[in-house]
């Protein structure tokens, strides 16, 4: 069996490389239904957006082999006769993961890596993980899947399934990808989403006392809420039944696909059914309060 490079780089069974990566992307072919049976490993380094090391191998998962993994990712018993084990890489691996954020696409390679560390009677590698599923998801709400090989088409990526090398490689381009979308940076889509602070409290008059105002693109506790709450307006944590207004912060952190977002498919949905509920943008909003 063959597995292609499609990185200009070469792939390599060195150590970290030199220029030192902002993240690395891991993923893992299994044997069979038992997340420890890695049969190949894939890691790939990024920094600003290209890739700086890659290495890749196959793995003797010391394990049975299903028909059905097989089909999935065309590795059998006889491909990996002779190749080292997870304890003989397991230092290697370590090596590039350990103290480094460490993107892998869902949460199935976090939990084999575990696993196999467990099987093997080895210590656990301590990485700071980023699930690029989740990015993808804020990242390009509108599309109806985020599997590996569907966001890889849509994004132009060259892939090919089920390599765990390219599917490392696809991973990392999505965080790229989703970095030059969205504006945020890495240390960005590592906040974990939904931990916000208290909304700021509605100052007693304003040109926007008796406003309940949802926000899409900035947390509510930001700039963006204390402007409005400074207004007299209330600020909410999502667009409901009583919203009067969403707000699309000039952040804009779903890029183009605003439109898409839940929030604002909410309120595009109350409008439509007959809600008095106004969208702008922030930068209508301050236009407006100007010209008050």
């Amino acid at each position: 069996m063959k597995f292609p490079d499609l990185n200009p780089l070469p792939a390599s069974a060195s150590g970290p490389a030199s220029d030192e990566p902002d993240f690395v992307v891991v993923d893992v072919e299994t044997a069979c239904a038992r997340v420890s049976s890695i049969c190949q490993i894939g890691i790939v380094g990024f920094r600003q957006g290209r890739e700086v090391f890659a290495y890749e191998t196959l793995v003797d998962p010391c394990d049975e082999f299903s028909t059905f993994n097989i089909r999935i990712h065309g590795i059998s018993p006889e491909h990996v006769a002779g190749k080292p084990t997870f304890g003989d890489i397991h230092g290697l691996v370590a090596g590039h993961l350990t103290g480094r954020i460490t993107v892998a696409h869902s949460g199935f390679d976090k939990g084999a890596l575990s696993a196999a560390c467990r099987i093997a009677e080895l210590a656990a590698i301590e990485t700071t993980w980023l699930d690029s599923v989740r990015v993808a998801k804020r990242a390009w709400p509108q599309l109806s899947s985020h599997r590996l090989n569907v966001l890889s088409r849509h994004l132009g990526i060259r892939h090919r399934h089920h390599d765990a090398l390219s599917d490392a490689r696809a991973a990392g381009m999505v965080i790229v990808r989703a970095m030059e979308e969205t504006g945020i940076d890495l240390q960005g889509w590592m906040a974990r989403p939904g931990k916000q602070g208290k909304a700021p409290a509605a100052a007693e008059a304003g040109p926007l006392k008796g406003q309940r105002i949802a926000i899409l693109g900035e947390p509510r506790d930001g700039a963006l809420a204390q402007f409005v709450a400074g207004a007299g307006g209330r600020v909410l944590t999502a667009v409901g039944a009583t919203t009067t207004m969403l707000v699309i912060s000039a952040r804009q952190p779903y890029g183009r696909w605003v439109t898409a977002d839940a929030q604002h498919r909410k309120a595009e949905e109350l409008r439509s059914a007959g809600a008095r509920i106004e969208i702008l943008t922030e930068a209508e909003l301050r236009a407006r309060l100007a010209g008050a």
